[in-house]
């Protein structure tokens, strides 16, 4: 079966961040996951993990501005001091948080920036970061996009980021797998699921098209549960998807498999 865990930078946004814990909870959900705790103190944040009975499961580095755009910094060359100072801040909440897992975004192209420039730097950061988690029980995981959404990201497909993750080098770099993205950019999902799996490290869903909840559009998420069931997956899987009306109300699709 399954296990899920609740986006809350995309579910429950109808609530406060710091309210949104409870209600995944009461929603049946044993995980949470989201973009980053990096405006609350860990301490507040761990003490709701504690209370509600939460695993924290996975969050970003810290991606830049993200109001202002960016979708990560680890490909930007120039930037490679402010990728450390991050990845020291996400080191430290991921410690308070019990949380064994970091999800790095490439980033956005750039128009100064050669392709050549960019893969370099990204393959610098994410050997950087690897060596500097070797023995703190975290796993690195590195998130291709779709540039449907994101016309510029420097990461879409998982051809892409094998071939990062190649060079790299560092078995303690895994793959997340977004079922969305990777419907929007390449198809044919549960077989590219399956020969990647000794790669993966995670795994997130939504509906495709709009992005809304997973019992809708053209992704067959019933027969995808089985199959990465079948497969062996072990891993959690992510619910990041924008609800269409309240998060509770949409969650019917989740009760078969809780």
């Amino acid at each position: 079966m399954p296990r899920f865990t609740a986006n809350l930078s995309q579910l429950y946004t109808e609530f406060p961040f710091l309210d949104r814990f409870r209600a995944a909870a009461a929603d049946g959900f044993a995980g949470v996951e989201y973009r980053g705790p990096y405006d609350h103190p860990a301490k507040d944040i761990a003490a709701l993990l504690q209370a509600h009975g939460l695993e924290q499961v996975l969050f970003n580095l810290p991606a830049g501005n993200w109001s202002a755009g960016e979708r990560g910094i680890a490909c930007l060359p120039g930037r490679q001091a402010e990728f450390r100072e991050g990845l020291e801040q996400a080191i430290a909440y991921a410690g308070a948080l019990r949380c064994r897992r970091l999800n790095c975004l490439a980033g956005l192209m750039p128009e100064d920036a050669t392709p050549d420039e960019l893969e370099s730097t990204l393959i610098g950061n994410l050997r950087y970061a690897c060596e500097r988690l070797s023995g703190t029980g975290i796993t690195l995981l590195l998130e291709p996009l779709n540039r449907v959404d994101l016309p510029t990201c420097m990461l879409a497909s998982t051809d892409g980021a094998v071939k990062v993750m190649s060079a790299v080098g560092s078995t303690n770099l895994k793959l997340q797998y977004d079922f969305y993205h990777m419907q929007v950019m390449q198809g044919d999902v549960v077989r590219h699921f399956a020969q990647l799996l000794p790669q993966i490290g995670h795994a997130q869903i939504a509906g495709n098209p709009g992005r809304h909840e997973p019992d809708v559009g053209e992704l067959n998420y019933g027969y995808i549960f089985a199959e990465i069931d079948r497969l062996g997956y072990e891993g959690w899987v992510g619910c990041e998807y924008v609800p269409k009306a309240g998060t509770s109300d949409g969650l019917g699709w989740m009760k078969p498999w809780l």
